[in-house]
């Protein structure tokens, strides 16, 4: 028997306040961690809420000051939205992957597929115009970035994971998904590794930062909770540096394209 048996902490981290366009992440992120009497170690990692990303980085868009193309307004016709709205999806998407009236299903530019393009007006200050929050740029960068300003104002080498929420084609229920990662293995490839009675793996990926992004999700809520990042410490994994980007399966691949 093991003389300690594997056990992992989660921790919502309050009192992180509503983003603005330019806020220092790293800075907020650190501060609600001291708040709650912790301190980053190494091996902690991060799992932060996509929108506070998209904020800080300006991805809010003012659907006042969207120009529409005619196939934006003819597929809005077709899904029962609005034009302006469908045609950031357009812009955010490679292609559109399934439609009817109030689902619009994706390919992201980024290479997975989800709803909306991931485009979101929940938890978005709307003012005197409504407005989306777009997805990061380049999430995977946004958490390398993340991660190295942690470093240098901490010494401690964490894992970041940059999670958002998606529906899935066979099953009922968004859950957490990881967008953006680094510091950790965002894909786990175990195959050659023995079962407990001898058989080598043979097709076993483990989608680590996905893991993460849904056990994180399980605190951050999807409402009104006001915790848009999770500590979690206990984690045992390899040592490696991976992108979210890496769970993307790639076109030749897919089945369901």
């Amino acid at each position: 028997m093991p003389t300690s048996l594997p056990a992992l902490t989660l921790t919502a981290l309050a009192g992180i306040p509503d983003v603005r366009e330019g806020d220092d992440v790293a800075r907020l992120l650190r501060e609600a961690i001291e708040s709650a009497g912790l301190t980053l170690t190494k091996g902690d990692v991060l799992a932060i809420a996509q929108k506070i990303i998209s904020k800080a980085e300006g991805r809010q868009v003012r659907l006042a000051g969207v120009e529409t193309s005619p196939r934006a307004v003819a597929l809005a016709a077709e899904v029962g939205k609005d034009p302006r709205l469908v045609e950031l999806i357009l812009q955010e998407s490679t292609e559109v992957s399934r439609h009817r009236p109030g689902v619009l299903i994706v390919r992201h530019r980024l290479g997975f597929t989800c709803a909306n393009a991931g485009i979101d007006r929940s938890n978005v200050a709307v003012g005197e115009d409504e407005a989306v929050l777009l997805l990061p740029l380049d999430p995977d960068a946004s958490a390398a970035r993340l991660r190295a300003e942690l470093l240098a104002a901490t010494g401690a080498a964490v894992g970041v994971v940059i999670t958002d929420s998606h529906g899935r084609p066979f099953r009922l229920g968004t859950v957490g998904v990881a967008i953006g990662a680094a510091g950790l293995p965002a894909l786990w490839d175990r195959r050659g590794e023995p079962d407990l009675y001898g058989y080598r793996l043979q097709h076993t990926d483990v989608g680590v930062a996905d893991e993460i992004a849904a056990a994180a999700g399980l605190l951050m809520g999807q409402a009104a909770e006001g915790l848009p990042a999770v500590l979690i410490r206990g984690l045992r994994l390899p040592p490696a540096d991976g992108r979210a980007a890496d769970l993307v399966r790639p076109p030749e691949l897919d089945l369901y394209r």
